[in-house]
């Protein structure tokens, strides 16, 4: 049994006649006629029942029509794999990505994408949201990640939601409370990021009537985890950012809540090339499954 006999079968019940089967299949009616005698032979049954006003599927051949459908189908659908596989390796992909994002996310989408697609290199391109922005609207990356962006002319596809969290010393005097409300830190020695992700922080202090001792302004990740756990002060920070595993400090929800919402943004989804199509399908696929952020 083969896969053209197959579309010779479905072609015969669409049409009911071999002659327009053979039409639609740029064969001849004996050509089509041959093959269904050869798939009956080979079957060891009647396929279809043969008349002056054309041939129709026995009892059958109705019950195999659901089986022949899904094989074709499954053969379409292989197709259109290969040929995405095709038209996609050989491509590069640059893609802009703020550090948390490149750091705790992007690995696992980027090895995801390579299984598939092996031949496409991947080329990252770190750097704070503003950078990631310009980039994508000169050209410089196909695609970037961004975090609470407006539209600015750019094409947005939502990921996740990355909510913030209180961190602070491990014998801090709040350490007995469930959950942190800004209005607790207010007189706290702060500790403030300075990569982009502390406008929403400030933000939810100023529209609560609220003021921050800042102490210090630090721009690495590790260096505001390393004061933290010192007992220096305390700081508001994106979940993703947490270390996996806290050694000498606290964890804390926050009320009200804060979030930042991450984004996939390009200049014009019209105009993607095939791979970045790809790798934005993988993305959706990857962050829609998992526990992002993974702590």
């Amino acid at each position: 049994m083969t896969l053209y006999q197959l579309e010779v079968f479905l072609a015969v019940v669409q049409t009911g006649s071999f002659t327009r089967a053979g039409e639609l299949l740029h064969a001849s009616q004996s050509g089509v006629s041959h093959t269904i005698g050869d798939l009956e032979k080979e079957l060891g049954i009647i396929l279809f029942t043969r008349s002056r006003s054309g041939v129709t599927l026995t009892d059958t051949g109705e019950q195999i029509l659901v089986h022949v459908r899904e094989i074709v189908n499954h053969s379409n659908q292989i197709n259109q794999v290969a040929a995405v596989s095709r038209d996609v390796n050989g491509e590069t992909i640059r893609i802009g990505a703020f550090a948390s994002f490149s750091a705790h996310v992007l690995p696992g989408i980027s090895q995801a994408f390579r299984n598939h697609y092996p031949g496409v290199e991947l080329l990252l391109f770190e750097g704070n949201y503003e950078e990631v922005k310009a980039w994508i609207k000169a050209g410089a990356v196909d695609l970037g990640f961004l975090a609470d962006s407006s539209d600015d002319g750019l094409d947005i596809v939502h990921l996740l939601t990355d909510p913030y969290a209180a961190i602070l010393p491990a014998n801090h005097r709040l350490k007995e409370h469930d959950i942190i409300s800004i209005e607790q830190l207010t007189h706290e020695p702060f500790l403030s990021l300075k990569s982009g992700c502390e406008r929403l922080v400030m933000r939810a202090f100023q529209e609560n009537g609220l003021t921050l001792n800042k102490q210090f302004e630090v721009t690495e990740h590790s260096t505001i985890l390393s004061m933290v756990e010192a007992g220096i002060g305390v700081a508001v920070i994106p979940s993703m950012i947490l270390p996996a595993v806290p050694l000498n400090m606290m964890i804390k929800p926050l009320s009200p809540p804060i979030n930042r919402e991450i984004d996939l943004a390009v200049l014009s989804m019209q105009n993607v090339s095939p791979a970045v199509s790809e790798f934005i399908k993988f993305t959706q696929m990857q962050t829609s499954s998992s526990c992002y952020p993974a702590r």
